[in-house]
C-alpha cells in the first residue's frame, strides 16, 4: 500500500495525519467546517484514504491551520508516492459545480510549482476565508513536490468555486497516481 503517517507539532498547530493513495477511511477534523468538507471531497474524489486531526490556533484565524494541513498533507503525499516509478505522473480534469467550472492539471515531477487563477466573490465561506484556498494548494504543492495548475474558469458563488477547485485537483491527482507498470515516466529515468 502506498501510504504515509505524519505528525507535526508547532506553537500554532498540532497535526496527525494518515494518507493512503489506494483508498481507505476518511475522517477529517480541523476545527473549520468548510475546510473539513473540502478535505473530505478531496480524499473521496481522489480515491484516497485520509485521517486528519488538527488542533490549531483558531482564536487567531484559520490561516495557520489551513496552511499547516497543506504542508503535512503534501509531505505525506510525497512519501506515499515514493520514487514515482510506474505511475501515470500526469493528470488533468475539469469539474462543473452548478454555475462554476474549475480546471486542474498536475505533474508529479519532483519540481514544485503552483499556478493558481481564481477569484472569490465572497471573502468567507462559513468560518473559512476564501483566500486560504490558494494558501492550502501552495503549501500542498511545494511540500508534495508537484507542479499544480488550478484555474476557476468562472463562477458566482465562492462555495461552488472552491469546491470545484478541490474536486478538480482530486480527480487530476487520481489520474496521475494510477499505476501503469514499472517504468518511470521520464527521459531522465527518475522523477
Amino acid at each position: 500500500m502506498r501510504s504515509s503517517k505524519m505528525v507535526r507539532k508547532t506553537k500554532e498547530t498540532d497535526i496527525a495525519l494518515e494518507l493512503c493513495l489506494d483508498g481507505g477511511d476518511i475522517e477529517i477534523s480541523s476545527g473549520i467546517g468548510f475546510f473539513d468538507h473540502m478535505l473530505t471531497a478531496l480524499a473521496m474524489h481522489a480515491g484516497f484514504g485520509l485521517k486528519l486531526v488538527c488542533k490549531g490556533d483558531l482564536e487567531v484565524d484559520g490561516h495557520h491551520t489551513v496552511e499547516d494541513v497543506g504542508i503535512v498533507l503534501g509531505k505525506a503525499f510525497r512519501e506515499a508516492v515514493g520514487d514515482g516509478k510506474g505511475i501515470a505522473r500526469y493528470g488533468s480534469f475539469y469539474i462543473p459545480m452548478d454555475e462554476a467550472l474549475a480546471f486542474c492539471a498536475v505533474d508529479i515531477s519532483g519540481r514544485p510549482f503552483l499556478v493558481f487563477e481564481a477569484s472569490f466573490p465572497e471573502e468567507s465561506i462559513g468560518g473559512y476565508d476564501s483566500c486560504l484556498t490558494k494558501e492550502f494548494f501552495r503549501a500542498f504543492a511545494f511540500n508534495a513536490g508537484i507542479t499544480l495548475h488550478l484555474r476557476a474558469e468562472y463562477g458566482d458563488n465562492s462555495h461552488h468555486i472552491a469546491e470545484a477547485l478541490f474536486k478538480a485537483c482530486a480527480h487530476a491527482l487520481r489520474c496521475a497516481c494510477v499505476k501503469t507498470g514499472d517504468k518511470t515516466l521520464s527521459t531522465k529515468g527518475v522523477l
